[in-house]
């Protein structure tokens, strides 16, 4: 079975005070339908369409990640944000009853532990990925930022403040459910002394303590203790996670940021969606993915990696080509040459994700495949080759389904043919 979403059994409510304008806040957390995503509603306004947690929604401030404008403007809420991306939970409903989610200990830690007590649930859907296929560098003032390709979340974060406690520190950190909990989600919110009354001027940090942020003087933190040395790093890497939730997508990507900013984050999201989009990436799927779907396995599962799906519409798969392979001892000794109808079958493979992939529960489904036609042969593929299959749904009529697909290697045609395949149950 592939991945499903997450959203949350019942729903959950904690109380405080915000971080920035100081307001007393109730924040309940709710279920919500597939497919809805992640969404603020206000209940103190109960005329306002719910805002997508999504970075065109994004408006510019200070220290914070802020949605809208005016009155119905929801600030501070990359806490929030990413306890639910670190939960990995794609469809919720946030509801305030103030403009600012309650700061709490300075840390999604909170968040993160009402989410788990409400109990995160799988329910129907596909699951969105936001993916590259090539680097993203993105400059916002004195922030640095690198995306590069990866089949999961991994952000690499430095900064450099002229601290004692602080200094230089970098921290990389490989991003799933339990790692968040145990390196990230605790990491507390942090401020200096000496910028207090600055920035309280400008109504700013009205609800700030030491009891909600580790507060520095001249010489260490005051009236608290560090939860980690480097705290402070993983505090801003959990504010990465956070903003990057801001994609409306699971984000597969490595990022390498230089002294991040909330603005420079969202910056970078909106570059990796217009780079996505540009390169109609909306999925990758490795080995443990493929296998939840398809059921063939040694010597006969041909496929080893999804790069691209457009559901309904086309797919790209890979297998790489060892001497490895068993059918090689036959064909032929001294003369290793992949079978032609084995690089047929694995073209199948890869449609079958693309037919499969249409379905909540592709495990009581199976592939049959109906007619071979137009088949060619180019190209011999040897040990060492890479084949990349592309094949692109040409008609579908009920669960009969026709395709048109393409085997290359180095960018040359190895073999070609039209397929018309049906899903039927188990």
């Amino acid at each position: 079975m592939k991945p499903r979403r997450h959203t949350i059994r019942e729903a959950i409510t904690l109380e405080g005070i915000g971080l920035h304008l100081g307001l007393a806040c109730r924040l309940t957390f709710r279920p919500a339908p597939s497919g809805q995503g992640i969404a603020f509603t206000r209940s103190d306004r109960p005329g306002d369409p719910p805002v997508p947690a999504t970075a065109e929604r994004v408006v510019q401030s200070e220290r914070r990640t802020q949605l809208g404008n005016g009155p119905g403007g929801l600030h501070t809420v990359e806490h929030v944000l990413a306890a639910v991306a670190g939960a990995e939970v794609d469809d919720l409903t946030i509801e305030l009853d103030a403009p600012e989610p309650p700061i709490l200990d300075g840390s999604a830690q909170p968040f993160l532990g009402a989410l788990r007590a409400a109990g995160i649930v799988e329910h129907s859907g596909v699951i969105r990925y936001l993916c590259l296929r090539e680097p993203v560098r993105v400059i916002d003032g004195e922030s640095v930022y690198e995306a590069y390709p990866a089949n999961d979340l991994r952000v690499d974060v430095t900064i450099d403040f002229p601290h004692p406690l602080i200094g230089r520190q970098r921290g990389e950190y490989i991003v799933t459910p339990t790692s968040f909990a145990e390196h990230l989600a605790p990491a507390r919110t942090f401020g200096f002394l000496h910028e207090v009354e600055a920035l309280r001027a400008k109504g700013l940090i009205q609800g700030a303590s030491t009891r909600n942020a580790v507060v520095l003087d001249d010489v260490g933190v005051v009236d608290t203790e560090l939860r980690w040395p480097d705290e402070f790093v993983r505090h801003k890497a959990m504010d990465c996670i956070g903003d990057l939730a801001l994609a409306g997508a699971r984000v597969k990507a490595r990022i390498v940021a230089t002294k991040p900013s909330h603005r420079g984050t969202v910056t970078l999201v909106r570059e990796m969606i217009k780079v996505a989009v540009q390169q109609k990436e909306t999925a990758v799927l490795g080995i443990e993915e493929i296998m939840k779907v398809l059921p063939h396995r040694y010597p006969f599962l041909l496929v080893d990696r999804i790069l691209e799906i457009e559901p309904g519409t086309r797919i790209v798969g890979l297998k790489n080509v060892t001497i490895n392979e068993p059918f090689f001892q036959g064909h032929f000794p001294g003369h290793p040459i992949m079978p032609g109808v084995l690089i047929i079958e694995a073209m199948a493979q890869v449609g079958g994700m693309l037919l499969m992939g249409a379905f909540d529960e592709p495990e009581n489904k199976v592939v049959y495949f109906m007619s071979l036609d137009n088949v060619k042969f180019r190209k011999p593929v040897k040990p060492g080759d890479q084949i990349r299959f592309e094949l692109d749904l040409t008609q579908t009529r009920g669960r009969i389904c026709k395709m048109r697909g393409l085997a290359k290697v180095d960018g040359e045609v190895a073999a070609e043919a039209d397929m018309a395949a049906m899903v039927r149950d188990r």
